[in-house]
């Protein structure tokens, strides 16, 4: 597995209907932090949690504060985002290892 450091701050997302926006930036030592804001946070804020967690932890990122602003995204539309943000914090937006990822999906 790759793991991935996050460098600088990058965002990846729309605030469209259907999206979400997703900003990542180090967070040394602390831990993974969140910051959700969703009209549906009450239904599905758990899930979203969920699935950008899951999907750091594959990348191997531990420590992150990480701030959503979600509009309906679905879960492949969060792991999606959070693969590109994490990419790009940590520079590496020319190396995507797509077969790495594929063995996620189970």
């Amino acid at each position: 597995m790759t793991k991935f450091e996050i460098k600088n701050p990058a965002v990846a997302g729309t605030l469209e209907s259907s999206d979400l926006q997703i900003m990542i930036d180090s967070n040394e030592g602390k831990g993974i932090e969140i910051d959700l804001q969703s009209s549906v946070e009450f239904q599905f804020g758990k899930q979203i949690r969920k699935v950008v967690l899951e999907t750091l932890a594959n990348m191997g990122v531990t420590d992150a504060k990480v701030s959503i602003v979600d509009k309906g995204a679905l879960d492949c539309t969060i792991k999606a985002r959070t693969i590109a943000v994490v990419h790009r914090a940590a520079g590496q937006v020319e190396s995507i290892n797509w077969e790495e990822i594929e063995t996620w999906n189970v």
